[in-house]
């Protein structure tokens, strides 16, 4: 398809995935109410599976003191795009597999979710310092992050690629298919880390390195495709299938690596084998599995939720 016709496709990509998102800016009072509109509205789910969920008394037990007392949970929480967390119509409501996750978990452990949204890279530095007491994002589990922080899994996703309908480009099982060509990724992510680290492979085969483009805002990352400003965007995988499914004029290519997803904590942390056990409460009541039915990724189900496992090599 010419360049020239991609123009209205490309569109209504940037519009719908604006209205996705709502804001990237991590404040829910800067999304303008109404943001997301009828379409949007329509792709996300709404149906509640979380407020079913009974308090475990034995996950419970496992609860730090202090915890148990106060009754809340601090979490910070990510939003970007479905399936992992964005804003419903409304603009402020928070709906996405992070929310309900994170929410199911709380219930487990007989704890209210106090939620701040903040930027992801944002989130990990800030776990240290005691301000939340988790952290949410689709947070992918690393050798070099496990060095700072901890994780206990709930999901197994990873590292995708997705290109406009009009791209030569077929299935990436290396990245110096990549060299000569304009990648568009998130800041912070472990797309950015993997792209960056390789890039050095492109001038030893003698070729042209990739560039990298990063953004904050994933909606400005498939902006940046819909321009012709990129050539291909690196993101999880789960999100990359359900964007693609909403929109024109793009295609998801393939998978590239899978990584175990985690609630992230500070290193040390007394609260992981609490919430390993809620994951564990969450499986065995089938919670995880309506969860993970409601937003249509099956495929990235765990068997057994673990602390801080290794990279998935």
């Amino acid at each position: 398809m010419p360049r020239t016709r991609h123009t209205a496709a490309f569109a209504l990509i940037t519009a719908a995935m604006l209205a996705l998102t709502a804001c990237g800016s991590g404040d829910p009072a800067a999304a303008p109410a109404g943001a997301a509109g009828p379409a949007a509205e329509h792709a996300i789910p709404t149906a509640d599976v979380v407020s079913g969920v009974k308090r475990n008394k034995a996950a419970a037990s496992l609860l730090p003191a202090t915890v148990r007392s106060a009754g809340t949970l601090n979490i910070a929480s990510s939003v970007g795009t479905p399936p992992g967390a964005t804003y419903l119509a409304d603009g402020k409501t928070l709906a996405g597999t992070d929310i309900d996750f994170a929410d199911a978990v709380a219930r487990v452990l007989g704890l209210k979710p106090k939620r701040e949204v903040a930027a992801f890279e944002a989130i990990l530095p800030a776990l240290g310092s005691g301000k939340y007491d988790v952290g949410t994002g689709n947070f992918g589990v690393t050798d070099e992050r496990r060095k700072t922080i901890d994780f206990v899994t709930y999901l197994n996703d990873g590292q995708g690629f997705a290109v406009r309908d009009d791209s030569k480009l077929g299935k990436v099982t290396d990245l110096t298919q990549l060299c000569g060509l304009t990648v568009g990724t998130a800041a912070g992510t472990t797309f950015e880390v993997t792209l960056e680290e390789n890039k050095h492979r492109c001038a030893d085969a003698g070729k042209k390195p990739y560039d990298v483009k990063t953004y904050s805002d994933l909606a400005a990352v498939w902006s940046s495709l819909q321009q012709g400003r990129t050539d291909i965007v690196m993101s999880t995988i789960n999100g990359l299938r359900y964007a693609v499914k909403q929109q024109e004029g793009v295609r998801f290519l393939n998978e590239f690596a899978r990584l175990d997803v985690g609630f992230a904590f500070k290193k040390g942390t007394p609260l992981a084998p609490a919430f390993q056990a809620a994951v564990s409460a969450l499986k065995a009541d089938g919670t995880y599995d309506r969860i993970l039915k409601k937003w249509g990724i099956d495929e990235s189900a765990i068997e057994t939720s673990r602390i801080s496992p290794p990279e998935i090599s």
